[in-house]
């Protein structure tokens, strides 16, 4: 497993662990950054949380599987 097969941009699971990923980090800034409900800053951690395991999973597989050329 070598972490240059991560990167296939011609692969669909690439981009969507990207935007996954992504929107994991945006969400955990704003539970950081502002003043939010209890409920509000727990359902959009748990969002983050969320896709933090799937874009990971997404990852996972994607070092697991051979790169299409």
């Amino acid at each position: 497993m070598k972490l240059s097969g991560l990167f296939q941009p011609r692969n669909p699971l690439f981009w969507l662990a990207v935007v996954l990923n992504t929107l994991s980090a945006t969400l955990a800034w704003i539970v950081q950054h502002r003043m939010l409900d209890s409920w509000v800053t727990l359902l959009i951690g748990g969002f983050a949380l969320g896709n933090a395991l799937i874009g990971s999973w997404l990852v996972w597989r994607l070092l697991r599987s051979h790169p299409s050329i």
